[in-house]
């Protein structure tokens, strides 16, 4: 199966990019996530190897400050069934059919230049990005052309 690539959104205040290189292992497990079509995409298309735009977002700016990859398969967040962890937990979730779902992802790399939404919104080839489109997702799909357009736009000096 082919590398597929990923946009995914955490608050840099909650966890950012390096936060991500301090983890043990450079890798942490991609958990909280509470929107059914993120769950999906976590649950069902994001497979290890699978490349992955790191997004700083609710950011002063915000945008893509690097990359990750995905390090492994999808399982349930353990957060939903934690009754203390009121931004997560869900009463209506079990262990026999767990409803939200995440995969560990592992620090590749910190952008030498932050790209921010308003600089990729100007950016011609990624007018069609899902992110420019319906930025709202925390978990959306880049194609292979957006990923390595990010990744010139990442590293290119100012």
């Amino acid at each position: 199966m082919p590398r597929r690539y990923w946009l995914m959104k955490s608050e840099p205040e909650v966890f950012s990019i390096h936060d991500l290189a301090k983890a043990p292992k450079k890798t942490t497990f991609w958990d909280g996530v509470r929107n059914y079509q993120a769950r999906n995409l976590l649950r069902d298309e994001l497979k290890p190897g699978d490349g992955v735009l790191y997004y700083h977002s609710n950011a002063d700016p915000s945008g893509v400050a690097g990359t990750a990859t995905v390090a492994g398969p999808a399982r349930p967040d353990e957060t939903q069934f934690d009754a203390s962890d009121a931004d997560h937990y869900d009463a209506g979730s079990t262990r026999e059919a767990p409803r939200w779902y995440g995969v560990d992802v592992t620090f590749e790399s910190v952008f030498p230049r932050f790209v921010s939404l308003d600089e990729i919104k100007t950016v011609a080839a990624l007018a069609n990005m899902v992110l420019v489109k319906r930025s709202r997702l925390s978990v959306q799909p880049v194609t292979e052309a957006e990923w390595k357009t990010m990744l010139k736009l990442g590293s290119k000096a100012r």
